[in-house]
């Protein structure tokens, strides 16, 4: 089973946010050492702790730094986003580094409210519900508008090459259902979402329907995000976990801040509520030796039925954080120097 990794430039306390981009570019140069997949960047917006606010200027630094893996976005989410402005920039990213190239979008804000209106510039558009109309737009700048439509003369540039494949993004029963009836790929947050994966997947699956698009799947592919840290020992390893949980509990009591050190954490007086809201990561994420944590995402993946396991790796160290994933692709058994 193929593993990628999904990366959110993690802003460490003690560091700075432009750290944490130049630090993603580190990150796939030793994942795709490692011999992962892909190497997708989020979208957030107004987070002191990440600092991934623009996917496509991530992709193209990242492709620019790497040469086998696959880059992408996890996702772009298109509400934000003018269609044809979308379908323009993965077109020239496309161009630049053919064949590598993922398009995944969402439809959340990836933010407040209050920033989403910054984003959206009306109130109108925050509140619009039109995601399927939103990516029917996306894919007719490529694929050509019905006769008669107000856009039928725009297409997206450069017009010789193709829109990198399209996938749906979901944290919900909605992304996987969506994901079915556009016929594309779908990637399930299983580090955040809200639906029980195991039943987002099979909402997937049974409303697949093909699409006659060029490049279009002819069946089901899906993909689980799944949280995960590894380390040389177990103690270690839920050290470093314990400074991720403060993040978390920092974030859902609305005082999110840089991600804690471990030793930070390990300082904390956790009180009864933090120590509820922290619990939750378990819920979410994967600690251990390497060896116990690709055990434990293995076993996520086959009760979900996934295809593919992406991992998203949030710690305080750059170097431990890439050390994480290169001993999970060692027990993984994927092949290094490719």
């Amino acid at each position: 089973m193929p593993l990628s990794v999904l990366d959110l430039s993690p802003v460490s306390a003690g560091r700075t946010s432009s750290d944490a981009v130049r630090e993603t570019i580190e990150l796939a140069r030793s994942t795709e050492r490692d011999g992962y997949e892909r190497f997708w960047v989020a979208e957030h917006h107004n987070i002191a702790s990440v600092a991934s606010t623009a996917p496509p200027v991530m992709i193209a630094s990242v492709a620019a730094a790497t040469s086998r893996i696959r880059v992408g976005s996890g996702g772009i989410m298109l509400p934000n986003h003018a269609p044809l402005q979308v379908a323009e920039t993965f077109r020239v990213l496309e161009a630049l580094h053919p064949g590598r190239i993922d398009l995944g979008i969402g439809r959340a804000p990836g933010t407040d409210q209050l920033t989403a209106l910054a984003l959206r510039r009306s109130r109108e558009a925050l509140g619009a519900d039109d995601f399927p109309q939103q990516y029917a737009e996306l894919v007719a700048y490529v694929d050509g508008f019905p006769e008669g439509h107000p856009f039928e003369p725009i297409s997206a540039q450069p017009t010789d090459v193709p829109l990198p494949p399209v996938w749906i993004l979901g944290s919900s029963l909605f992304g996987a259902r969506a994901a079915g009836a556009f016929g594309t790929p779908f990637a399930f947050a299983g580090h955040f979402g809200t639906a029980d994966p195991v039943e987002a997947m099979e909402a997937y699956r049974e409303s697949f329907r093909p699409q006659q698009r060029e490049g279009a799947p002819t069946k089901p592919y899906s993909l689980l995000a799944v949280a995960a840290i590894a380390s040389p020992s177990e103690e270690r390893a839920h050290a470093l976990a314990r400074a991720a949980q403060l993040s978390m509990v920092r974030l859902r009591q609305n005082r999110p801040g840089p991600l804690p050190s471990p030793e930070e954490a390990a300082a904390h007086e956790w009180s009864e509520l933090d120590e509820s809201i922290g619990s939750a990561f378990g819920q979410f994420a994967t600690v251990g030796t390497p060896d116990q944590v690709a055990e434990g995402i293995r076993a996520r993946a086959e009760a979900a039925g996934a295809d593919e396991l992406m991992v998203t790796t949030n710690i305080h160290d750059a170097q431990e954080r890439r050390d994480s994933y290169s001993l999970l692709a060692q027990a993984w058994g994927l092949s290094s120097g490719t």
